[in-house]
């Protein structure tokens, strides 16, 4: 490497924050987690630890895990955490709106996402839509995660891998992308040795994103920035350090989208690309994150692991919602509602973990242990709007609309989470076949509350020595293949307060799973086979009539609430020399205490494919792929606000078809066309019980990348 290009890049890494924030504001403290299985070169991997802690083989694992690795975010060109979702097995993925976006797995929906091993916690501040250029691959592990992620639902949690600085030569990847609705993208990954020896070695990951959407008056332009520094202190020792931020302008935004009916009460019908939002509508959000882990292996083979990460999420908003019914023949009927919104999130955690091999009764077993401590501070800031003018006429809405004045920001709501908690587990080898994973996490929770505009008085909520308990089984039955079953657990707390002033309890989580699991040719593909079952237990419902002593608040109760039962298959890997698939496919039923079907608004079946294929011969330059994501009917029950009765407004099945087309113009240097919608099905693509209102997925769409691996 040439030493101008080496000290470039040193200085970029080591000024990273200080550019990424302006000369004039330091770098949020350092921080960080827990990094799993490296990526595999096809769609599949060999060790996972999202679930246990533990560094099993997917095999190994005692539950469903699904894994999109970085080859197969290229293939698909997924970009953003929404894309893996939407791609991933027994995942249900719906939008809100332009930023937000809600996933739901086996019933339930998903509380939080994961950044190597650390919960993020909070919604609305752009996550769903965070850029995948920094991370090199995502675990899913469904079902209750409460073992490592502490608070959430028996849903699945999603795991997002960074990127690492592994490489001791100058290597690294540029591209250019073009495509529908003039989306222009430019991203650059490179990663070089900062010494002579490469014992410290840096990353640098750039992606500027600009685009204007099939929606009237949408416009995006979206920065993101990571930096990595990995240094190896000696032969045992491990340091890294790192920082990220991602910064996304949205001009023109939709909020809450279309109205589902008109005031006669027959069903609207609109162009897809037609908007409710203001040309002054913007949504701005910023994700900061900075983090840093170091690990020590004893001679013993044990690891220990100190981490610190430190995220900042916030967001600025003025958005234009129309409510009311409009009338078919004059588009007359809606009213403005026009919000101003900022949002401020900061999360801190820390951990110390340990993991390794021991001996016992003469066989060898692993555990792990870790001590986490995490803070989270959520504030939403209100800004009040002046008077706002009639609608008109809907049907010629353009967004030309008067921006209103806007008040000072106020606090609307704020909170305080700390949570402290201790786990452990071990994989105990009980004989030559059959194995033992058993864990168990304490947690103590706490919540403090401050009065403001949505809350009428402050209040605290503590939850201490909260256990959830994970046990699960295997047992190989050849060579290849195992089977298992596992028992896992979370928790939720809720905010709702009983006929007596008290706090409901937690909202619990409880899976059962069993199935079959073999490895491939080798290793390089695998294959699964799943039944499960969820319940969730204390869930709060209105206590009629009743009110929290000596305030107008509503009371509530608790009762055992819903469950599902279903099954999952999946297939993923390398088939055949140059052909890679994944295929998954699930199907349950969720029912409350009574047996009437719950959170319908997400399909209960979903068909997730995806192959690619490299030709032989003379062709082997070119590779071709598809894929399918087809989902069951879903629905919901909407009220008709001028009778009150509700009606199910439903989304039928539908099937969306993609294509790929790979050539590689020389070793280094190729063009790839993604086409996505490839039959322009015309469909909801949010969850419709938000807002009772309609957002219309992408028409068919195409992007060219041109990329560059060197």
């Amino acid at each position: 490497m040439h030493p101008p290009l080496r000290t470039a890049l040193s200085l970029a890494l080591l000024g990273l924050s200080a550019t990424a924030h302006g000369e004039d504001t330091d770098p949020p403290v350092l921080p960080s987690v827990t990094v799993t299985g490296a990526s595999e070169s096809s769609y599949t991997t060999r060790a996972a630890s999202t679930a246990t802690g533990l560094s099993l083989s997917i095999r190994d694992t005692p539950q469903s895990v699904s894994v999109i690795t970085r080859e197969r975010i290229e293939d698909q060109a997924l970009q953003t955490v929404f894309d893996i979702a939407t791609n991933a097995t027994g995942v249900s993925a719906k939008e809100i709106d332009s930023v937000r976006g809600y996933f739901y797995a086996r019933g339930f929906e998903i509380k939080q996402l994961q950044i190597d091993g650390v919960p993020m916690y909070g919604s609305d501040a752009g996550q769903a839509k965070a850029d995948m250029a920094i991370y090199e691959q995502v675990e899913i592990v469904r079902g209750a995660s409460g073992l490592l992620n502490g608070t959430g639902s028996p849903s699945a949690s999603i795991n997002l891998i960074r990127k690492h600085a592994d490489s001791k030569t100058f290597t690294g990847t540029v591209s250019a992308a073009a495509g529908s609705w003039q989306k222009r993208e430019a991203e650059a990954d490179l990663s070089a040795p900062l010494n002579t020896d490469g014992s410290i070695r840096g990353r640098v990951v750039v992606n500027a994103e600009q685009k204007n959407n099939f929606i009237d008056l949408e416009n995006t332009r979206q920065r993101t920035l990571y930096g990595v520094i990995d240094a190896d202190l000696g032969a045992v020792t491990h340091l890294s350090i790192g920082y990220s931020q991602q910064n996304d302008k949205h001009r023109g935004s939709q909020w809450a989208g279309l109205p589902i009916f008109y005031s006669d009460g027959t069903r609207t019908d609109w162009p897809r690309s037609k908007s409710a939002a203001a040309k002054w509508n913007f949504w701005d959000t910023e994700q900061r994150t900075g983090f840093v882990t170091l690990e020590h292996t004893l001679a013993n083979q044990w690891k220990v692991t100190a981490m610190a990460t430190r995220r900042e999420n916030n967001g600025d908003q003025r958005l234009n919602w129309m409510s009311g019914l409009v009338d078919r023949n004059t588009g007359l009927g809606l009213d403005p509602w026009v919000v101003g919104y900022g949002g401020i999130e900061e999360q801190t955690d820390y951990g110390v973990t340990a993991s390794g091999p021991f001996t016992l009764l003469g066989r060898k077993h692993e555990a792990t242990i870790g001590v986490l401590h995490g803070k989270h501070k959520q504030e939403w800031l209100v800004s009040d709007a002046s008077e706002q003018p009639p609608i008109g006429d809907f049907r010629n809405w353009n967004g030309d609309y008067p921006e209103p004045q806007w008040g000072a920001y106020y606090s609307g709501s704020s909170y305080y989470d700390t949570q402290t908690s201790i786990y452990g587990a071990t994989r105990l080898q009980i004989t030559d076949p059959f194995k033992i994973i058993a864990g168990a996490r304490v947690t103590d929770w706490k919540r403090d509350a401050a009065s403001g505009a949505w809350t009428d008085a402050p209040y605290t909520i503590r939850h201490n020595g909260k256990i959830t308990p994970y046990l699960g089984g295997v047992y190989d039955i050849g060579a290849n293949s195992s089977l298992y079953a596992s028992y896992t657990s979370i928790f939720d707390p809720q905010t709702m307060r009983d006929r007596s002033g008290a706090y409901i309890d937690p909202l619990e989580g409880k899976s059962y799973e069993a199935g079959v699991k073999s490895e491939l040719f080798g290793g390089k593909a695998s294959a699964s086979f799943a039944v499960f079952m969820v319940k969730q237990e204390n869930f709060a419902v209105v206590d009629p009539g009743q009110f929290v002593p000596n305030t107008r608040e509503q009371a509530y109760t608790s009762i055992d609430g819903a469950e599902t039962k279903g099954y999952e298959m999946e297939l993923s890997g390398e088939l055949a020399r140059g052909w890679s698939a994944s295929i998954g496919w699930t199907q349950f039923r969720s029912e409350d205490r009574d047996g009437n079907p719950v959170n319908t608004v997400h399909p209960h079946k979903l068909l997730k494919l995806y192959t690619r294929y490299q030709l032989p011969g003379d062709w082997h330059k070119l590779s071709v792929g598809g894929g399918v994501n087809w989902e069951g009917s879903s629905y919901t029950r909407v009220v008709d606000p001028r009778s009150g009765a509700s009606f199910v407004v439903s989304q039928p099945s539908y099937a969306l078809a993609s294509l790929m087309a790979r050539y590689d113009i020389s070793r280094d240097l190729s063009l790839q066309v993604n086409v996505n919608n490839l039959f322009d099905k015309k469909y909801y693509s949010n969850q419709l019980d938000v807002f009772q209102n309609l957002i219309y997925g992408a028409p068919r769409n195409v992007l060219a990348t041109l990329r560059y691996k060197f």
